[in-house]
């Protein structure tokens, strides 16, 4: 690793335990949509306009709706009756999760540009993880989805300090080591920070770790999947991992070569788009 990617990493994991890192606070429509999913008496019609305070927003939960994956009899037109079809809960976990775009704004085009990256290929394994989820397990499939929105969200502060440090950010060798190394802790961290349930604000930590075994299947193995699944035939490290090494395929029962699935899967990649 480079000096420079060493020194950066030495300050970032300071201001980490000093909590002098400012952290992202997540958007207001989502803190909106927790605060009115808590309410167990909550009506589809007040989440309705909660989340119809946002139109992109509202855009994508119809447009999930109509999904292959999903996709009814009849086309869902609004908001209304997509969160009646998906039901309250599972429509606040999805929300919350695709609103996290927001943050992900930069004022270099270098940033913009890596942050964009970072984003596609999170909504990439987001689908694929709610596909996996609801083939292969009884877990949620939003869960598993929000799983795949924020299992690399802890680039962000990473993206963020390196603006403010041209250095870093004129060294991209430098900034991809400190990426790797960092992300899944300041991931975690910020999860915790945003109070997200605990089975998946461990995921950032967790999910690069493909020896992993644990006793039984959880989000952490369908994201695990999922990446491996949307990085395969790309020049990316995750491509060289071997499938039938990693204990998440077994214990899903998932067939890396079977392709019927590969094709359902493709199918998930764009669900979120």
């Amino acid at each position: 690793m480079s000096e420079l990617a060493d020194k950066v990493q030495q300050d970032l994991v300071e201001a980490i335990d000093n909590d002098d890192l400012v952290l992202p606070t997540l958007p207001e429509v989502a803190l909106q949509i927790r605060k009115a999913a808590e309410d167990p008496e909550i009506s589809v019609s007040t989440l309705s306009k909660v989340i119809g305070r946002d139109t992109a927003l509202s855009a994508r939960l119809i447009k999930v709706v109509n999904s292959p994956l999903l996709r009814a009899t009849q086309e869902v037109t609004d908001l209304h009756t997509a969160i009646t079809r998906l039901g309250v809960n599972y429509s606040s976990n999805l929300a919350i999760g695709l609103v996290m775009e927001q943050i992900f704004n930069a004022r270099s085009e270098v940033v913009e540009q890596k942050m964009r990256e970072v984003w596609r290929k999170s909504l990439e394994i987001a689908g694929v993880s709610y596909a996996l989820c609801r083939s292969y397990t009884q877990l949620k499939p939003d869960q598993a989805a929000l799983g795949g929105l924020v299992h690399q969200i802890g680039v962000l502060p990473i993206l963020t300090y390196a603006e403010d440090h041209y250095e870093l950010l004129s060294d991209p060798v430098s900034l991809n080591h400190v990426i790797d190394r960092i992300h899944p802790l300041l991931g975690d961290k910020l999860l915790r920070v945003w109070e997200f349930p605990e089975m998946l604000v461990q995921l950032p930590g967790l999910y690069l770790d493909f020896q992993r075994q644990s006793e039984r299947v959880d989000y952490v193995d369908l994201v695990q999947v999922a990446s491996l699944y949307c990085h395969k035939d790309s020049e990316h490290p995750l491509a060289r991992i071997d499938p039938f090494t990693v204990p998440a395929f077994k214990k899903l029962g998932v067939d890396p070569q079977d392709e019927a699935m590969c094709k359902d899967l493709e199918e998930s990649r764009s669900m979120f788009y």
